[in-house]
């Protein structure tokens, strides 16, 4: 790139969440850059309204669950192929792939054997933090930059022999934090506290823990007074969450919508969650939480072998608690999960407890810990890695 010239980005997202961290960068890279810059690549509606020029449609790659993956991988494969094959044709400024490592480092590794000149950013650490801890030290073969989303991944990728790594703020950050209404969570309404219950975004997830979830919530109405359930629910999943919880013996509300589910968050007394992204949210927006989880068959046997080879590295599934490298949020896994225990872990936060306290004391130092300092928003620090990539392999 010249002074005369865009900028061009090749850009690679592999699943909506991908799609949205692409569009946030491209808006930053377009303000940064004074719109002098052209994107090509594969990504979603978020990045096609950013200008992106889609190889093919996104849904060719947004494939979700081992049955599928393994009935479309000729597609899939093919895909890697011709998204590798036209990054080396154009000769980009910059590669930038975005999360989903099983497309995204395939096409990443192709265009590193065939055109080593290009330079590659990643955007989202794989979790090698919590197993297979060999692929940081294989990415710094083909991937020049890392822009971590949680703070102690440049720690990780130094320890253990990964790629450059820069820290640029969780997307919570930026699109949860600022459309947050202000909120008290529930201090004048203590007398008919909002639970909120949040049991997954995957019908996997909400068959596993819905269920179970009821019953903790009939025992938690038994010891606190009314106790209001609310579920924010992902739009196609919100018809299913209603009937199953029609017949619970305590009113739950279901609520539609991101505003609908800000409203919820500002307003709500504690969470009862399945283990995710959500738990970081929660903990961004200062609600205290109970957190559980069960396994599928897959991760169910990799749990068994782990206590002998001990390849996965972490006790706590919580993001917030590894974060922080403390088990300031209590979790349930497996066996563990039942009503009686949840209920107990609940009950105390939704009263001014010292269990609730300690709490909101360990988000105030979670959230000294993931904002970025110079109050710069993650999707520009993005932005500004990535034109420091392009700074540095130009001179």
């Amino acid at each position: 790139m010249t002074s005369e010239t865009a900028l061009s980005v090749f850009v690679i997202a592999g699943e909506t969440s991908g799609d949205h961290l692409g569009g946030a960068l491209m808006a930053a890279l377009k303000a940064k850059t004074g719109g002098r810059v052209a994107f090509t690549g594969v990504g979603g509606e978020a990045m096609q309204a950013e200008g992106l020029e889609p190889l093919f449609p996104f849904s060719d790659i947004t494939v979700m669950g081992a049955d599928a993956i393994i009935r479309r991988l000729p597609q899939l494969l093919a895909r890697i192929r011709q998204t590798a094959a036209a990054v080396v044709a154009q000769k980009p400024d910059v590669l930038v792939i975005i999360d989903a490592p099983d497309f995204t480092h395939r096409v990443a590794r192709k265009v590193r054997r065939q055109d080593p000149s290009i330079p590659i950013v990643d955007y989202v650490s794989p979790t090698v933090w919590v197993w297979r801890p060999g692929r940081a030290k294989a990415m710094a073969a083909y991937v020049d930059r890392l822009m971590a989303v949680l703070p102690f991944e440049p720690g990780v990728h130094a320890r253990l022999g990964g790629p450059p790594t820069t820290y640029v703020g969780h997307p919570v950050l930026e699109t949860l934090l600022p459309e947050l209404p202000a909120s008290d969570h529930g201090v004048e309404a203590e007398k008919r506290p909002v639970l909120l219950i949040l049991p997954g975004s995957r019908s996997s997830e909400i068959s596993a823990l819905l269920p179970t979830f009821g019953e903790a919530v009939a025992r938690i109405a038994e010891r606190v007074e009314g106790v209001r359930p609310v579920l924010p629910a992902v739009s196609h999943l919100a018809d299913r969450i209603e009937a199953e919880v029609a017949d619970w013996p305590v009113k739950a509300e279901v609520v539609r919508g991101r505003e609908a589910k800000l409203a919820a968050f500002a307003e709500a007394r504690a969470a009862l969650a399945a283990s995710g992204t959500v738990t970081l949210e929660l903990a961004v927006a200062g609600v205290p939480m109970a957190v559980a989880y069960k396994l599928d068959a897959v991760a169910r046997a990799l749990r068994v072998v782990n206590r002998v080879f001990r390849f996965v590295n972490y006790t706590t599934m919580v993001l917030p608690n590894i974060i922080l490298e403390e088990h300031a949020i209590p979790d349930f896994l497996e066996e563990d999960v039942t009503p009686e225990k949840l209920a107990d872990a609940v009950v105390p936060l939704l009263a001014d407890t010292p269990t609730r306290r300690r709490q909101i004391a360990a988000f105030a130092r979670l959230d000294a810990l993931m904002r970025l300092h110079d109050g710069a928003l993650p999707s520009e620090r993005a932005a500004e890695t990535v034109l420091d990539m392009v700074r540095t392999k130009a001179g």
